[in-house]
């Protein structure tokens, strides 16, 4: 009967250790699959690092051609048609700072959610490794136990082949 209680328990034992090699081979696929969400995320926050340095760049060009314009138009004085004209380009390039600030906030704004789930997703990384840990820690625990009552087993079969 001690005999058969402990290869119960032998087999108790086995089908937990499987349990939870699967649980670890599922954690590993997960961590995986959140460690490459993470480098794309790092791949788009790289991505609208440089657009926004470009259009950064665009808007200082835009704005300094403003500033270049509006000083022509006050040392032009009262020449119609060249002063229209440089209205005309003022306006145009007034309008296209006002799209590139446009388009830097709206950058500045995708950069943040980015950030924002990059973090998310190094967090969930962590934690997904910690119960990974975790989980190999209590299998190699629970293949310890295993091996110790599989010899204590074959310790007693060999004592009860020696009677």
């Amino acid at each position: 009967m001690a005999l058969e209680g402990i290869k119960n328990k032998l087999q108790q034992m086995r089908l937990e250790a499987d349990a939870n090699a699967e649980k670890v081979e599922e954690l590993t696929a997960k961590v995986k699959t959140l460690e490459q969400e993470n480098l794309a995320k790092e791949q788009e926050i790289t991505s609208l690092t440089h657009k926004n340095q470009t259009l950064e760049a665009d808007y200082e060009k835009l704005d300094q051609g403003h500033k270049d314009i509006k000083s022509q138009l006050d040392r032009t004085g009262d020449h119609g048609t060249q002063n229209e004209a440089l209205q005309r380009k003022l306006q145009i390039l007034e309008e296209e700072a006002e799209e590139a600030d446009k388009n830097i906030r709206e950058t500045n704004d995708k950069y943040r959610q980015a950030d924002v789930k990059a973090g998310h997703y190094e967090r969930k990384v962590q934690a997904l490794e910690s119960a990974r840990d975790q989980w190999e820690e209590k299998y190699e625990e629970m293949s310890k136990k295993y091996l110790s009552v599989k010899k204590e087993l074959e310790d007693i079969q060999t004592e009860l082949g020696n009677f």
